[in-house]
């Protein structure tokens, strides 16, 4: 990665943040004091882990913003079967809490802002699936009385079409959610969703619904032990419908079968923030956390960036590193939100840096 890209990462970060207003997302509940022995292990380190090869050219600014707007944290990106790139950001800040702003933005493929929508229906816009006939889904990670904890499905013209959960409440039922991280849809039909934002919070589930948002079943325990679940934070699906689950907490990608029952777990793919499978069954991890210090995002010795390789054999072909020159002094840098289009382009939702990069394969 050259220095240059890092310094326009830094740049644009610290733009977006000088002319953004404080966030107001409602405070959780405080975080426990973490240690070495109540947090998971870290992912085994290998002669290979961060010395993969960068096969990619990373690009900032290529989003024209329309005059006035600012972008706000963002982990969702997606794109469509015309190319266009679609964002979801936090309303010009970390919170849509006490926005109207349209968190919803549509982009041709060359960067031009064609329009957006979804203003006052979200709190914390999350994850984001773009489904094979172009409709935008979107969760909402928290929530405030009326509305968030919902995962919502949008018409690629900015019709609200169904709504799982209820607005602005949260709890354990299957009719609810507590804080659900992301969505993605089968070639049947089927909606799945990853429920549980905050380790030690009690919730870390996957819950299946029919495309009619009818409860189908869950599965899912916190816990570290395999199949259990702690911050299931990113969703993606093989080409034999497998779903790949970024257990985030516990350094691992845990793959099931549709019905719930553990295949694999993988910790070759870093501390998955998040995940997609493009049609060649190449398996995307964005990891946005890995540091050092002993607490939140605990997996010394691996670096942060978008690790890539095939779900045929798990192995990791190419790795890009995130630019972050102090990633131990913070908890999150770079790609969080990932997706891939049908060129082999790489987009990365970046929530610190309030932007999104696009990284160009090199032939």
């Amino acid at each position: 990665m050259k220095t240059g890209f890092a310094l326009a990462l830094l740049l644009a970060g610290s733009a977006a943040m000088a002319q953004t207003p404080a966030a107001t997302s409602p405070p959780g509940p405080p975080r426990p004091v973490w240690t070495v022995e109540t947090l998971p292990k870290p992912a085994p380190l290998t002669a290979e882990t961060n010395r993969q090869p960068n096969a990619y050219r990373s690009e900032l600014g290529f989003l024209k913003l329309p005059p006035g707007r600012v972008m706000g944290s963002t982990s969702a990106v997606g794109v469509d079967s015309k190319g266009h790139i679609w964002v979801a950001e936090r309303c010009g800040a970390n919170s849509c809490a006490n926005s109207a702003i349209d968190p919803i933005m549509e982009f041709d493929a060359a960067g031009n802002f064609i329009k957006a929508f979804g203003g006052g229906l979200t709190v914390f816009p999350h994850g984001f699936w773009i489904d094979a006939e172009d409709n935008v889904w979107l969760t909402d990670a928290r929530a405030i009385p009326g509305k968030g904890a919902t995962v919502m499905k949008f018409s690629p013209d900015g019709r609200l079409l169904l709504t799982l959960g209820k607005p602005g409440v949260q709890g354990k039922g299957t009719d609810v959610f507590t804080e659900p991280n992301a969505v993605i849809t089968a070639r049947d039909g089927s909606i799945y969703v990853a429920d549980g934002h905050e380790a030690d919070r009690g919730v870390a589930r996957i819950l299946k619904y029919d495309a009619s948002g009818k409860f189908l079943l869950q599965w899912g325990q916190p816990g570290k032990a395999q199949g259990d679940l702690e911050v299931p934070h990113a969703l993606a699906m093989d080409s034999k419908g497998r779903l790949y689950v970024g257990d985030r907490w516990n350094n691992r990608v845990q793959v099931y079968t549709a019905k719930g029952k553990l295949l694999k777990s993988w910790q070759q793919f870093g501390r998955p923030s998040g995940l997609f499978i493009d049609a060649n069954d190449m398996l995307y991890s964005a990891d946005s956390e890995s540091r050092r210090p002993v607490g939140y995002g605990y997996n010394p010795g691996w670096q942060r960036g978008i690790r890539i390789g095939s779900v045929k054999d798990g192995k990791v072909r190419h790795f890009i590193p995130d630019p972050e020159p102090e990633p131990d002094k913070g908890a999150t840098s770079g790609a969080e939100g990932i997706w891939v289009d049908k060129a082999g382009v790489i987009y990365g939702a970046q929530v610190k840096e309030r932007t999104v990069a696009r990284h160009v394969p090199v032939k």
